[in-house]
């Protein structure tokens, strides 16, 4: 999140903040002059015409500047190498939420910010604190604890699957992906599995603070999110009442040093964080991977000779969906990428969604290959101390959705076209229609 939702003039409405940017996202963008360029527009990603806007930066400006968008001026840094280093070099390049935090809209704080809409998350601090606040909720993602979750996913995949509709359509995302994904939270948080369309519902609402068909002003999406902090305010204080400490991400909160005394504007950050990168990973990729394999016909025949190849497999659909499309960083000194000078506090775009179809480092990048050899070295969990914390929880999930599916269906028949989430920050899709075939 940004202090802004996402937008650039802070008294314009969503709409006319819209409305003040426009672009014809089926012009060719070969023919577009490289300065006018502006591969974060929303509506891109929105029509999933993208990619072809990132070939032609990877190719012909690889690290390129946009002067003028509802973001402000940016870099784009689009190959996977120049990706690593940005990524890497945390002292150079700052997620700190005061040098504008991790995505396109945030800038350097130069005042007081907005109780409402200031928000910092361990993700958007610099060390000592993000490594200090990491720490704290780390155990919950170490190997020894995620085996203990394989049961449990393994059951609620097995009811998920056996509950769906059988011979007519339905929207996979709703009935399967947002179901497993937010099974899994309301457990890591220790809440009710009835609330966990709540916190789906405040994932969303993460992602559409500037989109005019939900919110009037980002202020008022905002103070949507608020009611998320008066649901974990009450939790907080019951794990803080408890004799017995859990072991729930709430609890490790409550107890954890570096956590224990955060202000209402943090403590709501960080469980947005968790929650965000708990939901749309995992829930994308879902998604992703049925919408690949069916646009792969070829690689479904593979994987149905060897079911063997689902793991492997998990990590080229996360490749091929790249659900978190881009990363911003701030410059904290002058310095050179990719032969540009990038200037002090100079706000810099990972797009990971472009590194991960660089032919030069991941050959074959633009085709989906499920066996595909050194599959796990994509761009997609980061690099760095920001490297995702949960991956491996994200994988697992994953690898047992699909060995469950591939238990009870011959195939997973998409009837209609994608939709797609209005972001150019999570690449998501909110709806997918389809069939089930069962063997």
């Amino acid at each position: 999140m940004s202090d802004a939702g996402g937008q650039k003039p802070e008294t314009l409405s969503n709409r006319e903040a819209v409305a003040a940017w426009p672009i014809d996202v089926n012009q060719d963008p070969y023919k577009i002059p490289l300065d006018a360029m502006n591969p974060a527009h929303n509506d891109l990603f929105e029509a999933n015409r993208m990619l072809p806007w990132f070939e032609r930066l990877r190719a012909e400006a690889p690290v390129h500047y946009c002067a003028d968008s509802q973001f402000g001026p940016y870099w784009s840094v689009t190959t996977y190498d120049d990706i690593q280093y940005v990524d890497s070099h945390h002292e150079i390049f700052s997620s700190d939420i005061v040098n504008g935090g991790i995505r396109l809209g945030g800038q350097i704080m130069e005042k007081e910010p907005d109780a409402l809409t200031h928000l910092p998350m361990f993700i958007m601090q610099d060390p000592p604190v993000h490594d200090d606040q990491r720490k704290v909720l780390a155990p919950k993602f170490t190997g020894p604890v995620l085996a203990e979750f394989g049961e449990l996913i393994r059951g609620r995949a097995a009811d998920i699957l056996d509950g769906l509709p059988r011979g007519e359509t339905f929207n996979w995302v709703r009935e399967v992906s947002v179901e497993l994904t937010g099974r899994m939270l309301a457990t890591l948080f220790g809440i009710p599995q009835e609330d966990r369309h709540k916190l789906i519902h405040w994932s969303d609402t993460v992602e559409r603070l500037g989109d005019p068909d939900y919110f009037e002003t980002p202020e008022e999406g905002f103070q949507e999110l608020w009611k998320c902090f008066e649901y974990f305010d009450a939790v907080w204080k019951q794990r803080a009442a408890d004799k017995v400490p859990g072991s729930d991400l709430i609890s490790m909160l409550v107890h954890g040093e570096a956590t224990k005394n955060m202000s209402p504007n943090e403590y709501l950050g960080n469980v947005l964080l968790l929650i965000v990168g708990g939901n749309d990973t995992t829930r994308n990729s879902i998604t992703g991977g049925v919408l690949a394999l069916n646009e792969h016909p070829a690689e479904f025949a593979k994987l149905k000779a060897n079911p063997g190849l689902i793991p492997n497999m998990v990590s080229e659909i996360i490749r091929w969906q790249s659900p978190v499309a881009h990363m911003a960083r701030t410059a904290m000194e002058d310095t050179e990428l990719g032969g540009q000078l990038i200037k002090k506090h100079d706000r810099v775009v990972m797009w990971y969604l472009s590194g991960n179809r660089d032919t030069t480092k991941i050959p074959d990048a633009d085709k989906f290959i499920i066996d595909r050899a050194g599959a796990r070295r994509h761009l997609s969990f980061g690099f760095g101390i920001h490297r995702c914390m949960g991956n491996r929880l994200g994988e697992m999930q994953l690898t047992i959705i699909w060995e469950e599916i591939m238990k009870r269906f011959s195939s997973i028949e998409v009837v209609g076209e994608p939709k797609y989430l209005k972001s150019s920050f999570i690449r998501g899709i909110t709806d997918l229609p389809v069939r089930l075939h069962e063997k």
